[in-house]
């Protein structure tokens, strides 16, 4: 018990020659590596309120797309296949409506969600707002008011240069569209919330799906506006003041909103 082999690499102290010291060695941490302060990562499988809110929008769509799938199979095949001149075109429900107005609000925060999630990737989680549930109402609200940015430009711009009969079918294609583009982006929200895809695969996998809605866009206002017109740059100079130019004004708004609610050190 005299003895006691000291390691070269503890420091000499005042009780070194004694019989019962015990030199302490240092032990390995546990837990989430990083600096003190350092906040820890914010996955969507952790946080209760995502989960449950992402479970209830499902099953509301489930049941939403069982009782109108009749609706649905109509717009698909209306939306490809152009009608004819004097063909009887079927006047949507109520119900239909708010179906339509649903699918909406769920695109608008799947929309909302990745960049969440986006922002939390790149910016970090570092936020002036007390809540990042407040923050991602802050995100869908800039969603919404792009949908509602485009919906009006399309109002105004379709009643000044065609009739009204071609505007109310662009307007239900326009629908259709958002519903396409909101059940392309939810498997992405949940392979990255829950599987933890990587950043840059979804990125990919949501410029693959911007480029097929952009291009099932374009060919519908083409079917319905300039298939008669033989000017094709009248069409180019739509598509990009409707469509291109909202976009990225979306995406700099939520990337200047994202930049300055953050907290920089």
């Amino acid at each position: 018990m005299a003895d006691i082999q000291m390691p070269t690499f503890t420091p000499e102290v005042f009780f070194t020659e004694d019989t019962v010291l015990f030199a302490e060695q240092p032990a390995a941490t546990h837990g989430v590596s990083g600096e003190a302060g350092d906040p820890l990562p914010v996955h969507a499988y952790s946080d209760n309120v995502l989960t449950a809110l992402l479970l209830c929008f499902f099953i509301f769509a489930v049941i939403a797309f069982s009782s109108a799938r009749e609706f649905l199979m109509r717009q698909a095949k209306n939306f490809f296949y152009p009608q004819h001149e004097g063909t009887t075109e079927f006047a949507e429900t109520a119900g239909e409506v708010r179906f339509q107005v649903f699918l909406m609000l769920l695109t608008s925060l799947l929309i909302a969600l990745m960049f969440y999630f986006y922002t939390l990737q790149v910016f970090g989680n570092t936020f002036v707002l007390d809540s990042q549930y407040l923050l991602i109402a802050v995100f869908l609200a800039v969603v919404m008011g792009y949908f509602l940015l485009r919906s009006i430009l399309y109002i105004v711009v379709n009643n000044v240069f065609f009739d009204s009969k071609k505007n109310k079918q662009w307007m239900k294609a326009f629908l259709f569209i958002v519903t396409v583009e909101g059940a392309l982006f939810f498997p992405a929200v949940l392979l990255y919330g829950y599987l933890e895809l990587s950043v840059e695969n979804v990125v990919i996998y949501v410029a693959i799906v911007l480029i097929f809605v952009k291009l099932l866009t374009i060919y519908k206002c083409y079917i319905i506006f300039f298939r008669r017109n033989v000017v094709s740059l009248q069409i180019i100079l739509y598509f990009c003041a409707l469509e291109l130019i909202p976009l990225l004004v979306l995406i700099g708004t939520l990337g200047i909103t994202a930049s300055s609610l953050k907290i920089n050190f």
